[in-house]
């Protein structure tokens, strides 16, 4: 027999977990004691709670595994609230284990209690609170199971202190048997022969991908389906890295901060071929009006997300990679490279990137990050945060082998520096550059200790302002100028800042110097933060 806590490290053991991230508080020592015995498992300290749910979110999105993160009870379990939310928007699996006071406190206001399975409701697949220590393993294995398929998302367990000293005989499930959780990956097979049909029927048809993609881990099945009959592809923000940044058939992002060319290739496509994407408002602004003048084939692993937000003559639910698998495999034979004239037509209106000169003391963002993407490594990982830095990074850094990942359905500001710790530990080989606002990056800043405790060295570039940019910039369009609660006056030296933590640094305030910071940004071998000063009047577009 052993302690339900010891049960608890031997799940996670079992389930091939080998990094977790999390801030221990007394309701969950027992767990903690355990973590401290494990020769498999290496816990990363971070110095907020909620900036651990969002390491977990970067660790997660580039292994394709559900991660794991770890709080106490009460306010340490209440901080996790928008990280969990963050993940449950962009379908994230992750593993979210609280503790709780005793069991016989429950519902009595004791110190640090929180009813955190009521509180985090709307944010989750799905949530346990542990009253019997014996169904713990079980509990452990539904957790990973949920949380990794289907439509991904974060599952919480929520454990008491006293049911974590219970002792238990241990035994860990083989499978799972859930009656009321089946999750369709196959595709209907008529389904399937209708979208084909569709497909055949075209003149100008459409690809637009989302993140389903990448959570399928269908990468290379699209890029195979889009290439073989050069169909164009436009993505959403979630979809950014699917397909090569300057491949022909990538036609760019598509919504309000998109490019212009992939929303022109929306509005005269006559077939729009939507796969793992929620079509959300910042994608698609008037979904009405574009299923009323072409036909909408809609492929997601949820059936909930087809028809909600747009109408759809062809929905087809099933895991995107089986069903591109399948497709490829129905329409083999089939005319290839019959949408050329179409795709040619559409890569006749790319235009050359052009670049504004900027205020003296300042850097053109969109400058910079052409020369990032041109200077970066194949596989680098950017991870933007929310805000004016965000869309200067979607549309300007070019994605090869790498990945572009940022907060995109709840667009949580202090994302960018804890998901980039996550993302470095899954990925030590790949480059990872953090990039945010000096609004965004003084959310989350202290996790430069967390970095440097662990030697996790990721890059950090900070585009300074002093403005809540992208609200800034909202309120000169909208509200006649009034900027209001958006000056960052009082904001510190960023550079000094990290000598503070003892991580080298630099300025740049002319845009004849990128070149060299970007090399030396590429070039250190520790943790790095790059300091860019923008005019205060710049925008987006």
């Amino acid at each position: 027999m052993i302690e339900t806590a010891e049960a608890m490290v031997k799940c996670l053991e079992l389930e091939g977990v080998k990094v977790v991230f999390g801030y221990p508080g007394a309701a969950i020592c027992p767990f903690y004691d355990y973590i401290y015995k494990s020769d498999k498992i290496r816990h990363i300290l971070v110095r907020q709670e909620q900036n651990g749910g969002h390491s977990a979110n970067g660790y997660a999105r580039v292994t394709g595994k559900p991660a794991v993160c770890i709080a106490t009870s009460g306010p340490g379990a209440t901080n996790l609230i928008t990280a969990i939310a963050t993940a449950y928007a962009d379908s994230i699996p992750l593993v979210v284990i609280t503790g709780q006071v005793n069991t016989d406190q429950i519902g009595r206001d004791v110190f640090q209690e929180a009813d955190i399975t009521g509180s985090a409701e709307p944010f989750v697949k799905h949530s346990y609170l542990v009253k019997d220590a014996t169904q713990l393993p079980r509990i452990m294995k539904e957790a990973f199971y949920i949380a990794g398929t289907g439509r991904n998302g974060p599952v919480l367990i929520d454990v008491p202190m006293d049911i974590q000293k219970v002792m238990i005989d241990f035994e860990y499930p083989e499978s799972v048997d859930i009656i009321s959780y089946n999750p369709t990956t196959k595709g209907n097979g008529l389904q399937i022969k209708r979208v084909v049909e569709a497909i055949q029927q075209s003149e100008k048809p459409l690809i637009c991908v989302g993140g389903g993609v990448f959570l399928a881990d269908a990468q290379a099945e699209f890029f195979k389906f889009a290439n073989t009959f050069d169909i164009p592809v436009v993505t959403t923000m979630m979809g950014i890295g699917a397909i090569k940044g300057d491949d022909k058939l990538n036609m760019g992002m598509i919504g309000t901060h998109g490019c212009k060319l992939a929303n022109q290739a929306m509005n005269e496509c006559d077939l729009l071929i939507l796969i793992g994407a929620r079509v959300g408002d910042r994608a698609v602004t008037q979904p009405t009006f574009l299923a009323e003048t072409r036909k909408i084939i809609h492929i997601d692993i949820d059936p909930a997300e087809i028809g909600k937000n747009m109408p759809v003559n062809i929905p087809l639910v099933g895991d995107a990679k089986k069903i591109l698998l399948k497709l490829l495999e129905t329409m083999e034979g089939s005319s290839s490279k019959k949408f050329t004239e179409w795709l040619n037509f559409l890569n006749d209106r790319k235009l050359p990137l052009e670049f504004a000169d900027t205020p003296k003391g300042t850097i053109n963002p969109k400058l910079f990050m052409k020369k990032l993407s041109d200077k970066a490594p194949s596989n680098t990982i950017v991870v933007a945060d929310v805000g004016q830095n965000q869309i200067w990074t979607a549309n300007g850094f070019k994605v090869k082998d790498g990945r572009f990942l940022t907060s995109c359905g709840m667009g949580t500001m202090g994302y960018s520096v804890p998901a980039s710790i996550g993302v470095k530990l899954a990925k030590p080989d790949s480059p990872v550059i953090a990039i945010c606002g000096d609004g965004s990056f003084q959310m989350s800043f202290m996790e430069l200790a967390t970095a440097a405790q662990h030697d996790v060295p990721i890059r950090v570039v900070v585009m300074v302002n002093n403005r809540l940019g992208m609200v800034c910039e909202l309120q000169n369009k909208q509200y006649e100028h009034r900027e209001m609660a958006v000056h960052l006056d009082g904001s510190p030296d960023f550079v000094k800042l990290a000598e503070a933590y003892g991580i080298p640094s630099m300025r740049v305030d002319d845009d004849s110097q990128i070149d060299d910071a970007i090399d030396r940004l590429f070039n250190e071998k520790g943790i790095f933060l790059l300091e860019c000063s923008v005019a205060p009047n710049e925008t987006t577009l």
